[in-house]
């Protein structure tokens, strides 16, 4: 399995409501017709959260979910404007080990 994280900082968010934890990542699985899947989110500092995800090709299925976010809110929030986005060909992979994609500044 490969693996795509999406950070989101709270105080950039418009309803900063940890559902998005859950919410988020169903629907994206439900986009994907099971091709992307919950895989857990972690608390990287006070004001960001990291959703972890998993796939069998990250670099392909990636597409669909910069495309979900930049066509729907999810609990209100316009994630095409608060969200990172980092790609990983390991499993489980940390922030570190992984190539931001979105936004590329």
């Amino acid at each position: 399995m490969q693996t795509i994280i999406i950070v989101l900082d709270s105080t950039k968010m418009s309803n900063p409501d940890l559902d998005i934890c859950y919410s988020l990542p169903d629907r994206i699985e439900s986009l994907t017709d099971g091709r992307v899947r919950d895989n857990g989110y972690d608390y990287l500092s006070g004001t960001e959260i990291g959703i972890w995800l998993e796939t069998e090709d990250a670099e392909a299925n990636v597409e669909d979910i910069l495309e979900l976010m930049k066509s729907e809110t999810i609990l209100d929030n316009d994630l095409s404007k608060v969200a990172d986005v980092y790609i990983s060909t390991e499993e489980s992979a940390d922030i570190e080990n992984s190539k931001k994609i979105f936004p590329i500044k």
